[in-house]
């Protein structure tokens, strides 16, 4: 496996925060269930992104978080701001529940607002269950606790998410097999396994294709493994007759994906070119001509467009292409 995909597979923060946003009253009925029965879903929900961003601005960090803040009614008619961090990147944090306390009492302080805060850790270490935040020193003391939903623990429930009602189920799953599964063409069968139970499970076109996205961004494959994933899927589709999911979808998250790393890479170029860094500016460079490239492969391997569509898509040019072309053929 190369260090590229390796980086691929660590990006799990924006498929949660599309599963959150688009289930995020089943995620709470089936990983907090104990909360779940105090919110008036009837009243609705919002989410707060900019009142999140205000008190972690600051918040530098070498890993990412699929945080979310989430406005909901209680049942007793008054209203609660929900405070989801998603610990899905690298391994387990020391300073986890530290950072949980910390934008609690930011936004408490600068909201007034009762501010609920969840935990979901996705990582595999069983011994990391951060719950208490706490510090005493001379007869002053602050305790500060909070849920967690520990995911792994769901591995001798497995039965209960292949049958549940849940859309979240699925969700749950396809993160514990990402973090668990290593072995790439093991990934690949469980990861048409997993949209075979999808197909299975009656739910309507809309729905299928979006948590499909959220499987198919949460599991990736090696390059070489796509193909074969993509003739599997197009395979159930016609014993299923639901002729759902293609090729064109994945080509434009694809891209998405690419446009927002060239982003993110000329902020660094920006940012290395102010402080007079060289060093930096050029391994930026090298590290966007690497990330381009491997798209590119990833587009050749699903054999749809022509090199100058993949040009124009990309930048590369069209001698590089047909080298990249040439090289996955041996």
């Amino acid at each position: 496996m190369t260090q590229q995909e390796d980086h691929r597979r660590a990006d799990h923060d924006s498929p949660w925060k599309m599963a959150l946003e688009a289930y995020f009253e089943e995620f709470l009925e089936l990983l907090f269930p104990a909360m779940n029965v105090h919110v008036d879903w009837s009243k609705g929900y919002s989410f707060l992104d900019n009142e999140l961003q205000q008190i972690t601005a600051d918040a530098h960090s070498g890993r990412r978080y699929a945080d979310k803040l989430i406005k909901v009614y209680a049942k007793d008619g008054g209203e609660t701001w929900v405070l989801i961090h998603v610990e899905v990147q690298g391994e387990p944090e020391d300073d986890f529940a530290e950072r949980m306390y910390t934008y609690q009492y930011r936004l408490r302080d600068r909201y007034g607002m009762d501010v609920v805060s969840l935990a979901v850790l996705a990582d595999t270490r069983d011994s990391f269950r951060p719950t208490l935040f706490q510090y005493k020193r001379w007869g002053c003391e602050l305790v500060f606790t909070f849920p967690i939903a520990k995911l792994i623990d769901w591995e001798t429930r497995w039965a209960e998410l292949e049958t549940s009602d849940n859309v979240f189920a699925l969700v749950v799953m396809a993160q514990i097999k990402a973090k668990r599964i290593k072995d790439g063409a093991s990934r690949k069968e469980t990861k048409v396994a997993l949209t075979r139970l999808l197909f299975e499970q009656g739910y309507q076109r809309d729905e299928i294709i979006r948590l499909f996205n959220i499987i198919d961004w949460m599991i990736q494959l090696p390059r070489g493994l796509e193909p074969e994933f993509v003739k599997a899927v197009y395979a159930i589709q016609e014993e299923k007759h639901m002729p759902y999911i293609n090729t064109v979808e994945r080509l434009e998250r694809e891209k998405e994906r690419l446009e927002g790393m060239q982003e993110g890479l000329q902020e660094g170029l920006l940012e290395g070119l102010l402080e007079g860094r060289q060093e930096g500016r050029r391994e930026a460079e090298l590290r966007a001509l690497a990330e381009k490239r491997e798209t590119v492969r990833n587009l050749l391997s699903f054999g749809v467009l022509s090199d100058q569509q993949i040009s124009d898509a990309t930048g590369l040019k069209l001698e590089e292409i047909a080298k990249l072309r040439v090289e996955d053929k041996h």
